[in-house]
């Protein structure tokens, strides 16, 4: 029998409430974030995660109670990098149709983080660009 292959397209459903180091993340970023981000703090403390990446990142995908599931494109709330040279790594938050819908992080400089930064590690992703 062959093993199991992941499809690395779909996302991996994670139905449960944001961890401690999820909610303290995406609140630091709505708040620090682009103008505007604050409105959805309250759709933050009704956030849960539904799915996560399934690249074995630190991605995660929210629904917030009593809305909609996010659809359409995204619209970026933060946008903060962390760490340096070969470790240099992305991390924003966004929302869907007006729909707080998760926490996304990426390499800059290899693989895509396997664990959230914490907020004092993130600085604006503004102020990478003119390194």
């Amino acid at each position: 029998m062959a093993p199991h292959k992941t499809d690395i397209s779909k996302p991996i459903p994670d139905e449960r409430p944001l961890s401690k180091t999820e909610y303290d993340l995406a609140r630091w970023m709505l708040e620090n974030g682009e103008p505007g981000g604050r409105a959805f703090l309250s759709q933050l403390d009704r956030a849960h995660v539904v799915s996560r990446c399934p690249c074995g990142c630190a991605s995660v995908d929210f629904e917030v109670e009593d809305l909609s599931p996010p659809t359409g494109g995204l619209r970026i709330l933060g946008d903060f990098v962390f760490g340096i040279d070969s470790d240099l790594a992305g991390a924003f938050v966004f929302e869907r149709s007006g729909v707080l819908a998760g926490l996304e992080v990426y390499g800059l400089a290899g693989d895509a983080p396997k664990t959230l930064p914490s907020p004092s590690a993130l600085r604006p992703f503004e102020a990478e660009r003119g390194k």
